[in-house]
């Protein structure tokens, strides 16, 4: 079985399918600083710089090579994040079409299979919206669909994240992957599981031997903040008056995970572009006094440790947090391909 990855990016969705036994042919993103990364750790797969809102079905058959797609796999996991939890203010809206320009390659090339992760949000938008009109077009052009939140946490990944995957065929009537951790499963993995491994670093230390093992420097009141923040899983409410934020002060219980350390033996919470920063969301380290660095990141997406990142710090960041996690994209390709041979 054949796929095309549409927003690959770094390639966590890509490196997922293969994982799974899927041959990824292209995968298509118009951020050109990701072709380094994917193709160096997907080799044979092509990384095509090309942005979906200027591709039609003609440049779609010369660059994927393929001429027939009734037996391939589209996936397009578009960034959406107007839709997404952490949003602050109306932004950038731009990235709301993209689903609607996907939609518009499927409806024309009409591949046997139809892939979408993305934020839960996009779902929950009233009226005829982007999502309900991509729907519509599966129902009109004959495809099944099934769609409902995932939490990637229940397939083997280290991190509550939660995304609504939905899966379409023109062949059988699609579901999804049952959960394989927690509840009367498997154990949840842990934060332990995932980074313990590493060998101990400093803010702004990068190691010498292990890619991608680099901290964010910390300036020295956040430094002290983070000394003050109990180890495995501790949040700024520990900390003496003088060192709160402004906006913290008073009796405000609000968003205690910014600056808060992750705990050992729990999932970690979902990660985002920033994941690198303590500013930005519970990222800092369970004991050590930094942010987790951007290997930790990567196995926490439970990309495996030898897959390297390229770019500046900022946009290795970027890669990791808004890359499908590996084992859910993994679990979601077997099951993929135990349907389409039942």
């Amino acid at each position: 079985m054949k796929a095309v990855d549409f927003f690959c990016g770094a390639g966590g969705l890509t490196r997922g399918l293969l994982d799974a036994g899927i041959k990824v042919i292209t995968g298509f993103d118009r951020d050109e600083r990701c072709r380094h990364t994917y193709e160096h750790n997907n080799p044979g797969v092509r990384f095509i710089a090309a942005d979906i809102r200027e591709m039609g079905l003609k440049d779609l058959l010369a660059k994927s090579r393929l001429r027939k797609y009734d037996d391939v796999l589209f996936a397009g996991c578009a960034p959406c994040q107007p839709f997404s939890s952490q949003r602050k203010g109306n932004g950038d809206r731009q990235d709301t079409t993209l689903l609607c320009e996907f939609g518009r390659i499927v409806e024309d090339a009409l591949p046997g299979y139809v892939l979408v992760e993305n934020v839960p949000g996009i779902a929950k938008v009233r009226g005829f919206s982007t999502f309900r009109r991509f729907l519509q077009m599966l129902e009109t052009k004959g495809y099944s669909y099934v769609y409902d939140i995932l939490d990637a946490k229940r397939f083997g990944v280290p991190q509550n994240r939660r995304r609504l995957v939905l899966l379409a065929s023109r062949h059988f009537r699609p579901s999804l992957p049952q959960p394989k951790y927690g509840d009367s499963f498997r154990p949840f993995m842990t934060v332990r599981q995932a980074i313990s491994h590493f060998p101990e670093i400093r803010a702004g230390e990068c190691h010498k031997d292990i890619p991608n093992h680099v901290a964010a420097s910390i300036e020295a009141l956040n430094l002290e903040r983070l000394r003050h923040t109990p180890h495995d899983g501790g949040d700024r409410r520990s900390w003496p008056i003088h060192l709160r934020l402004e906006c913290h002060k008073g009796n405000y219980e609000g968003h205690t995970d910014v600056y808060g350390r992750m705990a050992w033996d729990r999932p970690a919470p979902a990660l985002t572009g920033r994941c690198h920063s303590i500013s930005n969301g519970r990222y800092g380290h369970p004991e050590q006094d930094r942010a987790i660095s951007l290997r930790e990141a990567a196995a926490i997406q439970s990309f495996p440790d030898g897959y390297v990142f390229f770019g500046s710090k900022k946009h290795v960041a970027m890669q990791i947090g808004n890359a499908v996690p590996v084992r859910l994209a993994e679990h979601i390709g077997k099951h993929i391909i135990d349907l389409r041979s039942s």
